[in-house]
């Protein structure tokens, strides 16, 4: 274990933390806000970093299990950081509640204990949403993207924090990677910010909800969402927009370099297409009557269906008044969540075809047990390693849902409530059903709840590992 190294890397996390604080901090100069906050919580987190920064490693390698520590006390100590500009504003007065609703912002979550959404500074609403654009990509990716760090070592950080079951090179040089990764990011939000624009929304609510949208975190600046706008157009491309954001961005880069027949081949796209598909029609056969004529029941189908299944979370209907198997399909498509390597949570829809291939390649064998029946993705025969990896990974997501929902339960909420709360937690959504549904929120709970579904939220982001890791006593052993 590469203990000065790993101190170096999180000193350069809270200086880069504290760095990108100074948009917030700008944006309230320019509302002429006091930015005390924002002034406090630099000074903290840059004297904290520095003094980390100033310690030599004997070298910079890291491997996976620097990279694990790394990411997960990363995470923790940015989200500890990032609370203290809500506190001191006064704006979430809580400090419990201040953790959870950062938890919630840098793990693209959306789940909210704020009741006032309009009357929060807009410096604070700003660092609220941007903390979703911070961690959609990762702000270990960004430091890589940025900075020099640890020559190739550095791809165990990126793959202990990219969201999927892989992680591929773009280029061989990680970051290289990081780079074209954000650049993409960065054209992706700069072009939906400029078409919400066009939609009627001013720039500082085109610019927030572009943050949301990309890291699929779904902050808004309104109590009732995207459905505050009123407007057929900023829905359909916020929605659009919330599918792109969840597919796997590898895609985009083969797309750059002209390799579109990788693009259509690529096999957990088309699950994903699938889904979505089937999703739209069996809502929007489901909710019709409800909205009076097809139109209408396709175009808050296609929204909810991509609002939930990309994990982003904004809002223009409460679904709790549809059918209820229009909810149990919303339930099913927050497990499957986004691709693998988008900035979506959930299992990813790579796991769940895996899932599906692998029980159907057991009863094959079970009626054929001479046979030999493979599970395949995209054409090459899966090793049995990532078959195991896919299936271990969905025991640990449901018996941690499972003991999630029993510890919150004591509550004394409903069932549904429970379950839904913590299945959006862990697959980092935002919204549930019953009393966590569109219309309400997550100050419900106790502050022990809160600070369960925020370590719910923290395991979902980071893909459960990185976090459990840091509480086993092999990962401090020489």
């Amino acid at each position: 274990m590469n203990y000065r190294m790993i101190a170096r890397v999180l000193g350069l996390i809270l200086l880069c933390t504290a760095a990108l604080m100074l948009l917030p901090l700008t944006a309230g100069l320019c509302f002429g806000e006091n930015v005390l906050n924002f002034v406090i919580t630099i000074s903290i987190g840059a004297a904290a970093g520095f003094l980390l920064t100033r310690i030599k490693p004997r070298t910079t390698a890291l491997f996976a299990r620097d990279g694990f520590v790394i990411v997960g006390l990363g995470w923790i100590m940015i989200s500890l950081l990032g609370a203290l500009p809500f506190v001191i504003s006064g704006s979430i007065p809580n400090y419990i509640d201040a953790v959870f609703e950062t938890v919630s912002g840098f793990t693209t979550t959306g789940a909210t204990v704020v009741t006032d959404i309009e009357g929060m500074p807009r410096g604070d609403l700003f660092w609220r949403s941007f903390t979703h654009w911070i961690g959609g990509m990762g702000v270990l990716v960004f430091i890589m993207a940025v900075l020099p760090m640890s020559g190739e070592h550095s791809m165990h950080i990126m793959r202990a924090e990219v969201p999927g079951p892989t992680v591929g090179k773009l280029v061989p040089r990680a970051r290289k990677t990081a780079s074209i990764l954000y650049l993409i990011y960065v054209a992706l939000t700069a072009i939906e910010t400029v078409m919400l624009m066009c939609g009627g929304m001013s720039f500082y609510d085109a610019l927030l909800h572009a943050f949301a949208t990309a890291g699929t975190g779904g902050f808004s600046t309104r109590a009732a969402s995207i459905g505050a706008f009123h407007s057929l157009y900023i829905e359909m491309v916020t929605a659009t927009f919330m599918l792109i954001f969840a597919v796997n961005f590898n895609l985009y880069f083969l797309l750059l370099i002209g390799r579109l027949r990788d693009v259509v081949k690529n096999e957990e796209l088309h699950w994903y297409l699938g889904i979505v598909g089937l999703a739209v029609l069996g809502i929007a056969l489901g909710i019709r009557e409800m909205y009076g004529g097809v139109g209408t029941a396709l175009r808050h189908a296609y929204f909810n269906v991509a609002t939930i299944i990309s994990t982003t979370g904004f809002g223009t209907e409460d679904f709790n008044l549809w059918p209820e198997y229009c909810k149990w399909i919303l339930v099913l498509l927050m497990f499957v969540g986004a691709c693998a390597g988008s900035t979506g949570g959930g299992l990813k829809v790579s796991r769940v075809a895996m899932l599906f291939k692998t029980a159907r390649s057991e009863i094959k064998q079970m009626i054929r047990p001479r046979s030999v029946a493979p599970v395949q993705m995209d054409g090459r025969r899966a090793e049995a390693g990532a078959v195991r990896a896919v299936s271990v990974f969905f025991l640990l997501f449901v018996f941690l849902l499972l003991a999630f929902t029993f510890a919150v339960s004591f509550d004394g909420y409903d069932l549904a409530t429970n379950f839904t709360a913590t299945l959006s937690c862990l697959s980092n959504i935002g919204p549930g059903l019953s009393l966590v549904g569109p219309t309400g929120n997550f100050s419900i709970f106790s502050y022990p709840s809160k600070i369960l579904l925020s370590f719910a939220m923290l395991l979902g982001r980071l893909e459960i590992y990185p976090i459990l890791v840091l509480f086993s006593r092999h990962t401090w052993k020489n």
